[in-house]
């Protein structure tokens, strides 16, 4: 017999909910502990416990699963709290992230500030390489380039590094082979690759959702492993699961390798939640809405189905677009 919790931290309250194993659901709410969201989350789940006339390790010792809704990418990135970040991509190329797509909010407004970027012009770094749209090797990577360009980036003592190569998508060769001799030379620091990150067609997309995922990678990464260590102090050897901005889920370590997947997780888990309960028969056409503290969400079911955006997408696998088929090819 085992138990499964849900949780969801929002900006005021982290909620707890226990489904046990006989299908009986348990709802609780702690204040949500902004400094360290561990502290809320442990403590929601000792007052499910006591509701349960159980104590904490004896809940966690009979979980079989946790899924877990998370706001830290969210705040990272919102509240400028992201890591000291680098880039590396192809000479000549590192302004791709500010020439945007030509789109603003207020397109008319010619005197509108674009919004600051994520890593600043002189942490943009070029390596001499270029690969073509096709795939073929137009210039090999360069080792001396790319070693000067990670001289820069120890010199300005970054935490984590995005590397965005020209065309990765089609061969990500050059990327896996940077982040092999970056990795080599940062051991501690926490490096992505575009190829990984959003394997398709568009340079500033891909290229800054690398640039937002090096952002927050190191900070969900941390915080994921500190509540691992917390949840297993406490008694838990189940499986751990964060859910991403689709409404799916991953194992912690997918979810702080593809940290940029998880900016929309509480959201996401309020549709995916919809999206169920329109399978049981409650409705074709739902509208949620998810009042938190700190903001509300809505979103529009339509024949059982969530409409899904692709302007902030997440993406865990690599498409062949000529096949259609996805694998996975991590560096």
């Amino acid at each position: 017999m085992s138990f499964t919790l849900g949780i969801d931290v929002g900006g005021t309250f982290t909620d707890i909910v226990v489904n046990g194993p006989d299908g009986t659901l348990t709802v609780v709410k702690s204040a949500t502990t902004p400094s360290d969201q561990t502290e809320g989350v442990l403590d929601g789940i000792a007052r499910a416990a006591a509701a349960l006339d159980l104590s904490l390790p004896a809940l966690l010792s009979r979980t079989a699963r946790i899924v877990h809704g998370t706001t830290v990418a969210t705040n990272a990135l919102l509240e400028g709290k992201a890591a000291r970040i680098g880039m590396l991509t192809t000479a000549g190329h590192r302004d791709v992230i500010e020439m945007r797509e030509g789109l603003k909010p207020d397109r008319y407004n010619l005197r509108m500030p674009p919004p600051a970027p994520l890593v600043p012009r002189e942490r943009r770094l070029g390596v001499v390489e270029r690969m073509r749209a096709d795939g073929r090797v137009e210039t090999p990577l360069d080792p001396i380039s790319l070693g000067a360009a990670l001289d820069k980036l120890a010199q300005a003592q970054v935490g984590a590094i995005a590397i965005c190569f020209l065309h990765a998508w089609a061969n990500p060769a050059h990327e896996c082979r940077a982040a092999e001799l970056t990795r080599a030379r940062f051991p501690d620091a926490y490096v992505t690759v575009s190829s990984e990150v959003l394997p398709q067609i568009d340079e500033f997309a891909r290229f800054s959702t690398t640039v937002a995922n090096a952002a927050a990678g190191p900070v969900i990464a941390a915080y994921l492993r500190r509540l691992a260590a917390r949840l297993e102090q406490a008694g838990f050897a189940g499986a751990l699961y964060i859910i991403l901005s689709h409404g799916g889920v991953a194992s912690a370590e997918e979810a702080a390798r593809l940290a940029a997947g998880t900016a929309l997780s509480g959201p996401a888990g309020g549709v995916a939640a919809a999206v169920a309960l329109s399978r049981q028969g409650l409705g074709d056409d739902i509208v949620t809405f998810d009042m938190g503290g700190t903001s509300t969400d809505i979103a529009l079911i339509t024949n059982g189905q969530p409409n899904r955006g692709a302007d902030r997408p997440a993406c865990t696998g690599y498409r062949d677009l000529r096949s259609g088929r996805r694998e996975h090819r991590p560096c």
